[in-house]
């Protein structure tokens, strides 16, 4: 009779663009090993991670690792760990220091869980609702996350997405009914290594006698790339889109619907969602290897992951050109205001 540490970390990732997700599998010899994961977001007001260890069966037992897990005294450590984040700081040519300032995390149960892999619907989490410090053009941040379980201290570093120079440059959107070509979307990167997505949202409503407005939009994703393969230009980032997207889309949703039907555009929103690098590496990695070999982790005496993510949005205005071909389609657009 063997005893075998099964340990499963469900990872949770936001994409608008959408949000990702990845189940690894983790074989490890028999000791309590802390499982931590979060993905932290400045402009939330209760950011939330998740500490729990490796639960451990018996190949003899009658139930599996899929059992134990929805046992909640095999996954959590009793009562409450002592976790909190060390703020540091430093300015242009100094190193990193404490500033003296620590968060401490308090414990909450969430009661409307899903049922999953983990037990459910009550479900332990460690939380904070103090703000997080990012990057500015004087001085830049990061945070230690410490937990102490007995003479043990699991840690990690982070440095929040979100900082002030994270903007999106681009003030007018380009796009051609027909004979289009290619446009450039400008943004400056966040000061911490990033993945980004960029989505375009084009806004508009519909009118019909006796009914009520129908508000609607079609939108579409960029892709996504890291700050080191994308395009540069003015020491900015850029994603390309063609200009011919946006019409064809709009054929697409609107089709021949267009008797005795009123549309007005309402707006153009670019959103650009960026999440951390180690993320991304932790998704891809334990992807390809199953976890079992190897994995990443950027927990140092432990497993799991910590991250952070940042979504920004802009209404942009559309060029002249845009809003005269919206016109002549004979879609029912309406007079759209020319700025």
């Amino acid at each position: 009779m063997k005893n075998i540490h099964f340990i499963l970390i469900l990872s949770y990732f936001i994409f608008v663009f959408s949000a990702c997700s990845t189940d690894v599998d983790l074989y490890v010899e028999m000791k309590d090993t802390p499982v931590v994961y979060g993905v932290l977001d400045v402009t939330n007001d209760t950011n939330v991670i998740k500490i729990i260890r490796a639960f451990s069966g018996n190949n003899d037992d009658s139930y599996d690792v899929h059992q134990i897990a929805l046992i909640a005294d095999s996954s959590n450590y009793p009562g409450m760990l002592d976790a909190r984040f060390i703020e540091y700081k430093k300015a242009s040519g100094q190193s990193y220091s404490p500033t003296g300032r620590e968060i401490i995390l308090d414990t909450m149960t969430i009661h409307n869980k899903q049922e999953g892999l983990f037990y459910a619907p009550d479900q332990k989490v460690y939380y904070t609702t103090e703000h997080f410090k990012v990057n500015d053009a004087y001085v830049k941040y990061k945070y230690k996350l410490l937990i102490t379980k007995l003479n043990d201290t699991i840690s990690s570093d982070i440095g929040l997405i979100g900082g002030e120079n994270f903007q999106i440059s681009s003030p007018m959107v380009f796009f051609k009914a027909e004979n289009g070509g290619m446009r450039k979307l400008l943004f400056t990167p966040d000061d911490n290594e990033a993945i980004y997505q960029v989505t375009m949202q084009f806004n508009y409503k519909e009118l019909r006698p006796g009914q009520d407005t129908v508000y609607k939009n079609v939108n579409w994703s960029l892709g996504r790339g890291s700050t080191y393969d994308l395009g540069v230009e003015d020491r900015k980032r850029y994603f390309t889109y063609h200009e011919e997207s946006l019409f064809n889309l709009l054929s697409e949703a609107i089709g021949n619907d267009n008797f005795n039907v009123e549309r007005f555009y309402e707006s153009f929103v670019v959103s650009i969602y960026a999440y951390g690098k180690e993320l991304e590496d932790y998704i891809q990695l334990n992807a390809a290897t199953s976890g079992i070999e190897y994995y990443s982790t950027n927990i140092h005496g432990g497993l799991g992951i910590l991250s952070s993510c940042h979504e920004i949005k802009k209404s942009v205005d559309m060029s002249s050109r845009t809003k005269t071909d919206l016109l002549s389609k004979h879609w029912g657009f309406k007079y759209i205001g020319y700025n």
